[in-house]
């Protein structure tokens, strides 16, 4: 697979709601020394810390919720249920705890097992929590911006799924997705547009 730029930290550090739309059609590259995995990001979600109910920051600054109040552009991985890690994009400006969820993959490179699910796509890519706060303008973990000339995704917006102890912050259409791929879970996965 041919190796794009990374994308900027200026792409990071913009509205949550944008990124998390731009991030759909992006690659997700992991280097472990050994291997190389990648994927096409399919789905994601929106977390707008601390008002949003939804999002870890919404407890406030914790020792787990720290790499969230960051600057842009560094992973904020998290562990739930004992068994799966879940890999999230910290945007907006420092101080601020946004941070977009990559919920599913289209694999691409070295990667053999599911990718519709936050967790499936982690342990796909070989991602837990020894990479959380890890800068994703490094050489271990990254994005690069969708190949030149690939059709634009077909993005539909849905609720966010698995929220519905977060009240009418549930309800919020902050899922993104590409409509055409096969990848994308299949919970949730009406288009509320």
């Amino acid at each position: 697979m041919t190796r794009r730029g990374k994308l900027p930290r200026a792409f990071f550090a913009r509205n949550t709601l944008t990124v998390a739309r731009d991030l759909i059609g992006a690659r997700l590259v992991h280097d472990d020394g050994r291997t190389v995995r990648a994927g096409r990001i399919v789905e994601t979600e929106a977390y707008l810390g601390p008002r949003d109910l939804a999002a870890h920051s919404s407890r406030g600054r914790t020792a787990r919720t720290e790499v969230m109040f960051g600057p842009p552009g560094h992973a904020y991985i998290y562990f739930i249920y004992g068994v799966w890690n879940c890999l999230n994009v910290v945007t907006a400006a420092p101080g601020v705890p946004h941070a977009v969820l990559l919920r599913a993959i289209e694999p691409l490179e070295g990667v053999t097992d599911r990718t519709s699910g936050p967790g499936l796509l982690c342990r796909a890519m070989h991602i837990d929590r020894r990479l959380n706060g890890i800068d994703l303008a490094g050489d271990v973990l990254w994005l690069e911006p969708a190949p030149a000339g690939a059709p634009p995704a077909r993005v539909g917006r849905s609720p966010r799924i698995g929220v519905d102890y977060a009240g009418e912050w549930a309800r919020r259409p902050w899922r993104f997705f590409d409509r055409a791929s096969a990848c994308v879970s299949r919970d949730g996965g009406h288009d509320s547009r």
